[in-house]
């Protein structure tokens, strides 16, 4: 699914030693997914996977990236941060990624 509004939230996901990127994936589309696509203020989003470097050697330094349009972000932050589904999905992923980054974005 191609995110199809302007992202405001990004999260930047390195996997913890011993996670593969198709475990990460399965996760992903068997319990991400479907759970945050159930809250209201989510009007869309996406998960891609980092897979090489457009210029230079080397990987990326992250493994993943999601993109969230979230219409009322101070709401969602309010009230569904610490909801029972938020608060799963973000501890299932803490089991899976080292301290991933939250970043509120605005378009330049």
């Amino acid at each position: 699914m191609k995110v199809t509004t302007t992202p405001n939230l990004f999260i930047l996901h390195t996997l913890k030693e011993g996670v593969t990127p198709e475990a990460f994936d399965t996760w992903v589309r068997t319990t991400d997914q479907p759970a945050m696509r159930s809250l209201a203020r989510m009007q869309d989003f996406c998960t891609c996977r980092a897979e090489r470097l457009l210029m230079g050697e080397g990987k990326p330094g992250i493994a993943c990236i999601e993109a969230f349009a979230i219409p009322d972000l101070d709401g969602f932050v309010a009230e569904d941060m610490g909801g029972a589904t938020v608060q799963t999905v973000m501890g299932d992923c803490m089991g899976l990624a080292d301290a991933p980054q939250f970043i509120v974005v605005s378009e330049a």
